[in-house]
C-alpha cells in the first residue's frame, strides 16, 4: 500500500533530512510549498531543543493553514537507530507524543519502532543502498524504502538506481523513494518514469536562503563538477560522498580518502559528537552539484521544480503519442 499523502503533495518530492543543514526554517518553507520537509533529531544538541524545533514547525505550518486555508505537506523527522546514538529512545517518545507525520530511520530498521510509530498513525521510511538492506527492513514492516543510490550525498550506495529498483520492486509493494543527483524537476520526472513514487533530494536544498549551511559551502557548490564528488570512508569510517576541495582544505589527500576505514562511530557515547565535527568541517554532496548554479529561496526553487517538472511530462506524452500512432 502507497503512502496516503502522495496524492495530496504539490510534487512527488520529499526534502531529505541533512545533517547540520536541515532546520525548521527549511523544512517550515518546503511543506509551505506542498512536498515534505525533513529533519534530523540530531540536529539539535538535545533532546529539549529537539522538542523545541518540533512545536515551532507545528505552529508555523498550523498558522499558514490558517491564514491561507491551504493544508501545508507533512513533514518528518530522521532517527538514526544505531547503538551509536544514545538518544533514540527520547526522541522517538517525543515523535510520538507530537505524532510526527513521518519517521525516517538510519542505520538500522527496527519492528519495536516501527510499531510504535504505526500505534499513533505514523508511517517509517527506511533509507537502503541494496537488496538485502531493503529486504531487512521489509520484514520490520516499514511503509516505504528511500533507495540511496550511486551518485547521491551524504551516506550514498554504488547501485545505478535503474537495476536498483527494478530490483526491490520485485518483491517491495508500498511507497519507494529514489534518492542520487536529483537537482531539478527533469530528473524528478525522470525518478517517476523509472517507477519511484518520490523523489528524494538533498544537494539542490543546501542551496536555498533557509538552509542553514554556510554561504562558502553553497559557493563550493555552484563551483563544483560532479568529478568533484569523491566517495570515500576516510571521515568517518562509512563510506559517503564528499566535496574533494573541502577534504583538500582539511589536508586529506587523494591517498588517504582512497584508504577503506572501518565504521568507528559506534563503540563510545560521544560518537555523534565525533561525527557532527567531521561533517561540520568536511562537506557533503552529490554528483548533482553539476547542475546547480545558485542559491535561491524555497519558494523560488519549488515553482522552479514544478515548471521543470511539467515541461519534462508534457515532453513525455508529445513522445508517447509519437509512438502509439505507429500501432
Amino acid at each position: 500500500m502507497k503512502a496516503n499523502f502522495i496524492n495530496e503533495l504539490d510534487l512527488p518530492i520529499v526534502v531529505a533530512p541533512m545533517f547540520l543543514i536541515s532546520g525548521p526554517q527549511l523544512v517550515i518553507e518546503c511543506c509551505k510549498k506542498g512536498i515534505i520537509g525533513t529533519f534530523p533529531a540530531l540536529n539539535q544538541r538535545t533532546s529539549e531543543g529537539f522538542e523545541e524545533w518540533l512545536i515551532e514547525i507545528k505552529s508555523a505550518l498550523t498558522e499558514f493553514e490558517k491564514e491561507t486555508g491551504k493544508k501545508p505537506a507533512p513533514f518528518g523527522v530522521n532517527l538514526i537507530v544505531h547503538h551509536s546514538n544514545p538518544r533514540v529512545q527520547a526522541d522517538l517518545a517525543i515523535c510520538m507524543k507530537h505524532k510526527v507525520p513521518l519517521i525516517i530511520t538510519s542505520l538500522g530498521a527496527v519492528s519495536e519502532l516501527v510499531n510504535a510509530v504505526h500505534s499513533y498513525g505514523g508511517l517509517v521510511f527506511h533509507d537502503v543502498i541494496k537488496k538485502r538492506h531493503a529486504e531487512k527492513a521489509a520484514e520490520a514492516g516499514v511503509d516505504g524504502l528511500i533507495l540511496v543510490a550511486a551518485g547521491a550525498g551524504g551516506h550514498a550506495g554504488t547501485i545505478n538506481p535503474m537495476p536498483l529498483i527494478a530490483e526491490i520492486k520485485k518483491f517491495f509493494k508500498k511507497t519507494i523513494l529514489l534518492a542520487g543527483s536529483i537537482s531539478n524537476g527533469r530528473d524528478v520526472a525522470s525518478a517517476k518514469q523509472m517507477g519511484a513514487d518520490l523523489a528524494y533530494m538533498g544537494t539542490r536544498f543546501i542551496n536555498t536562503d533557509e538552509s542553514k549551511a554556510p554561504d562558502e559551502y553553497k559557493d563550493m557548490i555552484t563551483s563544483s563538477s560532479a568529478s568533484d564528488v569523491v566517495y570515500t570512508a576516510a571521515v568517518s569510517g562509512v563510506p559517503a560522498n564528499f566535496l574533494r576541495p573541502s577534504l583538500e582544505s582539511m589536508g586529506i589527500t587523494e591517498d588517504m580518502w582512497q584508504n577503506k576505514g572501518k565504521m568507528d562511530f559506534g563503540k563510545d557515547k560521544d560518537a555523534a559528537k565525533k561525527e557532527a565535527k567531521a561533517w561540520s568541517t568536511i562537506w557533503s554532496a552529490g554528483q548533482g552539484v553539476a547542475t546547480i548554479d545558485d542559491s535561491i529561496s524555497v519558494n523560488d526553487l519549488v515553482n522552479r521544480l514544478r515548471e521543470e517538472f511539467i515541461t519534462a511530462l508534457k515532453e513525455q506524452q508529445s513522445v508517447l503519442e509519437f509512438y502509439s500512432s505507429k500501432d
